[in-house]
């Protein structure tokens, strides 16, 4: 039996409201899944919510609620992003559920040969949930350059997990592309950071500095490292270890994280499954960081960007096309209102909406809505599936716009409506205005059909307008122009 496919997203903290690195990694992981399901196999997708740790416990606390409570109230934040967004993932884990905490203590058990106990002195940044080297901290000038607060010195004792162990086999596995690093700039990055050999990690921390989280088995003055307790979703959303078919799944075909949590994903996720005996996944993809305006986004700054806000003033099918065209799929890219709106209304409005519209109207004003015979699929699209097989999405977007415009190049150099003048007086005319617009039917179909994984609200109505052979008047306009943001004067805002 074929193996059937497996994705997963990083699960954030529910201590804070969903940003777009969160969309990011939903919408990646669906345009794969979506993409896969196409092409015939069954796409097993999971999301979730990280739900230890102090920060958790911290931001329960300013609430005055306890930690469940509280973890309770956030996490539909993110179900509601996954869901505005049309993920269509299968698996949402909560790393409070009950199996999940037990599955977790039973990795810890079986962790055991490469688990010892040890002092620790150290520096840490809560914000990240994990500990620094000093040459990090002094190249970061004493600060955490994701949360901008300066790290903590920590002298605890903690369990330690011997990922060192692991380093040879983790090398081995990158370098041959066993487990493969997308985009390659990046693999390069992390094994110059473990070029003197993977760190053996702190794995727990004692009960009075972190309350909030998995207890660790055998030692109650002792709670998991939160990391350990997160990296694991990924099996144990699965069925991991004791329920059926959970086997069927793992390795993940593809993981998808930030650049800035790739070293958990590529050096102590692997380490723990190296040492649970379980296969290495396919393929990470590390993805950038969204920028607006060329600056870091930041709560401080004040210029957060709200991916509902984007769905709910423009629709799902928009943000869905700018984030997965215009922010590369495995670099940084950079979001502003003024980009968002104009590629919006000059290319879903004018280049892609006006040209169904265009098309579907003179077939139902020549042709009485008859569509004549369609030609199949005649635009060679090897560079697209190339480009979706190498999770380039940005690029595979590219080439559908290449369609997009060459079609309305084609009606303006055409013109089937001076062809139109024509019938009764040229006697080919008639067949000739129809092969025309059955041409242009045929490529507005095929141009549907590759906007599945990307805009399947829009790939749905060009396929319900033009499917049965007669076109169904289209409701309304594909895309409404919106003016909310536009920095023109002379536009009139909504």
């Amino acid at each position: 039996m074929e193996k059937e496919l497996y994705i997963t997203t990083a699960i954030p903290y529910v201590n804070g409201k969903p940003h777009i690195g969160n969309a990011l990694d939903y919408l990646l992981a669906d345009i794969w899944t979506r993409y896969q399901k196409q092409n015939g196999h069954l796409v097993r997708f999971q999301v979730g919510t990280d739900e230890h740790g102090n920060k958790i416990a911290a931001k329960a606390a300013e609430a005055g609620l306890d930690p469940q409570t509280y973890t309770n109230q956030m996490y539909v934040n993110f179900e509601t992003l996954m869901q505005k967004m049309g993920a269509s993932y299968t698996d949402f884990i909560r790393t409070t559920d009950p199996h999940h905490i037990g599955a977790v203590q039973y990795i810890w058990q079986n962790l055991q040969p490469y688990i010892y106990k040890g002092s620790y002195e150290g520096l840490y940044c809560e914000g990240c949930e994990s500990f620094v080297t000093a040459k990090e901290a002094t190249n970061n000038g004493g600060m955490c350059p994701d949360h901008n607060q300066p790290y903590q010195k920590i002298s605890e004792e903690n369990y330690y997990f011997k990922a060192s162990a692991f380093t040879d086999r983790v090398k081995e596995a990158i370098n041959s592309g066993e487990m493969k690093i997308v985009p390659d700039f990046r693999k390069k990055e992390f094994l110059e950071l473990i070029k003197d050999g993977l760190q053996d990690v702190s794995i727990s921390r004692p009960k009075k500095n972190l309350s909030w989280g998995v207890p660790v088995p055998g030692d109650s003055e002792q709670i998991m490292y939160v990391w350990l307790d997160a990296l694991a979703n990924y099996i144990t959303v699965l069925g991991y270890p004791d329920q059926q078919g959970w086997r069927v799944y793992w390795p993940a075909d593809v993981q998808v994280v930030g650049k800035d949590i790739l070293r958990f994903h590529a050096g102590l996720w692997p380490a723990m499954l190296l040492g649970l005996g379980l296969e290495l996944p396919k393929k990470l993809l590390a993805h950038g960081f969204v920028n607006v305006g060329g600056a870091k986004m930041s709560k401080t700054v004040g210029n957060v960007i709200d991916p509902i806000q984007v769905i709910d003033e423009y629709g799902v099918d928009a943000f869905r096309y700018f984030f997965s065209r215009h922010i590369p799929t495995l670099d940084d890219g950079d979001f502003t209102w003024e980009k968002f709106e104009n590629a919006y209304n000059t290319e879903l409005v004018n280049d892609l909406g006006n040209v169904v519209q265009r098309v579907a109207s003179m077939v139902i004003r020549y042709q009485a809505g008859v569509i004549g015979h369609i030609p199949q699929g005649e635009h060679d699209m090897g560079t697209y599936h190339e480009a979706m097989d190498n999770l380039e999405f940005d690029k595979a977007v590219d080439e559908v716009w290449l369609m997009v415009r060459s079609l309305n190049q084609y009606i303006e150099h055409i013109k089937p409506w001076e062809i139109a003048k024509q019938i009764g007086k040229d006697q080919d005319a008639e067949s000739h205005l129809s092969e025309v617009l059955a041409y242009a039917v045929g490529a507005l179909l095929q141009i549907g059909d590759l906007l599945v994984p990307f805009l399947p609200d829009t790939s749905a109505k060009i396929h319900r307008t033009f499917d049965t052979g007669v076109v169904v008047p289209i409701d309304g306009v594909f895309f409404p122009r919106v003016y909310i943001h536009t920095t023109d004067p002379h536009v009139k805002k909504a």
